[in-house]
């Protein structure tokens, strides 16, 4: 039998991660010897704060090592529901709440108890590239909404409401977003919601797995917390990585409807089963003590953020919308710069900057930036993708 004959359909269509495949390359060459700066990180540089690990050592020491409900610890979903609740301001039972491996497993597990071949989701681009490929995986089709640099990648709400269809079944919005560090607004939310009232048969899924990391001065608003008439449509995905430098902890969570809830504990406990017992009880002590640890981190991004931001706005062609939260930036490259791939190879080989191609987001004519690296790193990578433009 042809190897080729070895895979389905659906893993011959799957694309791989373009930000692995980046991460990999430069440290690859760094262990070639080559001197790489990366500015394409996807996690948090901090170790996890001490009081987490003290926590999951105790739970080891307990003897919580052994299976645990697929839902989650009951402890840890409670903890959850009170944190949705209180900071998000959205009405949840621990019954509602869903422990995932990562944020990445709750949305596929979310996307496969919802929806079926011929279904529709809405995305706008720029996306983070793994929601059209676990939309592909469902059978259904993913259509995107391109938004445009010039117009601070807001979302169109009139090309919204006429790309809807008697197939469409989701929208998949992200905020603050990966790549380009935007926050959706509160009058987008409002329209979006209205949208949705005169569309009873379309879900929505709200990934804020950024929502404590934001500039100075801005503000998360959770899309559940905007539309509480529609609540029961609504379906927000958080997690542990990105504002508690847990990313190896493989924590996130799913909160909606009990009947999709329901349904996706089965299907996780026919596929992973539950999230690692012990690192549940880090997360519980991560929920009971996490204000002065987040906010810590999240000044140094604002810090970090600023240098970026004015760092790109000083290259000559670069245009950039301002990120409002996260820690990328997504900056437009010069006119006469070749597609992102070609640009973010170049940069790789000719001055050692690993970034992450805008394609890969759905957006071609620009690049994806971080700040989750020292103020030191950020300032040598401003400085070499300066000399690559300047040597266009």
């Amino acid at each position: 039998m042809p190897k080729s004959n070895f895979l389905s359909d659906r893993a011959k269509a799957l694309q791989p991660s373009l930000t692995l495949e980046i991460s990999a390359k430069a440290k690859a060459l760094q262990n070639e010897g080559r001197d790489i700066c990366s500015l394409s990180a996807g996690e948090p540089d901090f170790n996890t704060p001490s009081f987490i690990v003290e926590a999951t050592q105790k739970a080891l020491a307990d003897g919580f090592t052994r299976y645990g409900p697929a839902a989650g610890d009951p402890e840890l979903r409670e903890a959850i529901a009170q944190k949705l609740n209180k900071v998000n301001k959205i009405k949840v039972l621990p019954e509602e709440v869903l422990v995932t491996n990562g944020g990445k497993q709750a949305i596929f597990n979310f996307l496969q108890v919802t929806l079926n071949p011929g279904d529709e989701v809405i995305i706008q681009a720029p996306y983070w590239l793994s929601y059209p490929e676990m939309v592909k995986l469902t059978g259904a089709d993913a259509t995107i909404l391109k938004s445009k640099p010039e117009e601070d990648f807001a979302l169109d709400i009139d090309n919204l409401k006429n790309s809807i269809g008697p197939s469409t079944r989701l929208i998949i919005i992200n905020s603050p977003g990966n790549p380009t560090g935007r926050l959706i607004s509160i009058s987008e939310m409002e329209a979006l919601a209205e949208i949705l009232r005169k569309q009873p048969n379309i879900l929505i899924l709200s990934d804020e797995i950024y929502e404590f990391l934001l500039a100075e001065g801005e503000i998360h608003h959770s899309f559940a917390s905007i539309a509480p008439d529609i609540n029961e449509r609504i379906f927000t995905v958080n997690g542990f990585a990105k504002g508690w430098a847990m990313t190896g902890w493989r924590l996130g969570y799913l909160a909606g409807h009990k009947d999709v809830i329901k349904a996706a504990t089965a299907l996780q406990s026919q596929s992973t089963s539950n999230v690692c017992s012990f690192a549940q009880r880090g997360a519980i002590a991560a929920l009971s003590g996490y204000e002065d640890c987040l906010k810590e981190m999240s000044e140094i991004y604002s810090n970090r953020r600023k240098l970026l931001t004015h760092g790109l706005k000083n290259i000559k062609g670069i245009k950039l919308v301002e990120p409002q939260g996260a820690f990328y930036a997504f900056p437009q490259l010069p006119p006469n710069s070749q597609d992102s791939v070609t640009f973010c190879k170049i940069a790789l080989e000719e001055v050692g900057l690993a970034m992450v191609p805008g394609a890969a987001f759905g957006e071609d004519k620009c690049v994806r930036v971080s700040c989750a690296v020292s103020t030191e790193v950020i300032t040598d990578g401003l400085q070499r993708l300066e000399r690559l433009i300047d040597n266009f």
